[in-house]
């Protein structure tokens, strides 16, 4: 075996132009690295598919749901009135003199029509 010299410090002797390049290289891509990651990210936040457009559609979802069950409710109340104006002769009746002003033979109908505010 042949016995190595011991290698010159690295600081004593100047840098070579192609270490030079090589340190400036490595920079560049480690900043375009850094500016493509910075532009995913943003891209992902508030691009057409980020997370705001996620979270417009959830309020969305849940205004539309809102909606629906509210819509629900109010087919569930008119199939029932529409039940009891089907089943129940008092509620046909309690509609007709609420809605047509009718009423049974022998009874009398007061109309009171609204006086004016007193000043």
């Amino acid at each position: 075996m042949i016995p190595r010299e011991p290698a010159a410090p690295a600081a004593s002797s100047p840098a070579s132009p192609l270490s030079r390049s090589s340190g400036r290289g490595r920079r560049l891509v480690r900043f375009a690295l850094m500016i493509a990651t910075a532009v995913l990210l943003v891209d992902a936040i508030v691009g057409e598919n980020g997370v705001l457009a996620l979270l417009q559609a959830r309020r969305q979802f849940a205004a539309v749901e809102r909606a629906l069950q509210q819509s629900r409710d109010d087919n569930a109340a008119l199939r029932e009135t529409a039940r009891r104006l089907r089943e129940d002769p008092s509620t046909v009746e309690a509609v007709a003199r609420r809605d047509l002003n009718l009423i049974k033979p022998g009874e009398k109908m007061f109309i009171v029509k609204d006086a004016p505010p007193l000043r």
